[in-house]
């Protein structure tokens, strides 16, 4: 038997949300300026090796995000990047 004057434990007034609004926040979008920097100086660092500069495992993660940073750039010129880099990561392959 419950009483009056205690109130409902799971119904009543519904709490508002703790952080706002429901609106998404807004999506991440970095500077091209500096992914265009990062992306330039790793293909610097490539043409200048005579031998693969990085461990296997820090080529494999260059594979990965070399092209999806290039996504954050203008199509042709990200284009242009990626082919660039693996035209350097296939010459120091073969080296």
């Amino acid at each position: 038997m419950t009483s009056s004057n205690q109130g409902d434990l799971f119904g009543g007034t519904a709490q508002g949300d703790l952080f706002g609004d429901d609106a998404a926040p807004p999506a991440y979008r970095p500077d091209p300026a500096k992914v265009r920097a990062r992306l330039h100086a790793l293909l610097a660092e490539a043409r200048a090796a005579k031998a693969m500069p990085w461990e296997s495992t820090t080529v494999s993660l260059y594979r990965t995000i070399f092209p999806q940073m290039s996504l954050f750039l203008p199509a042709e010129e990200g284009a242009q990047l990626r082919f660039e880099f693996e035209t350097e990561l296939a010459r120091l392959e073969a080296a």
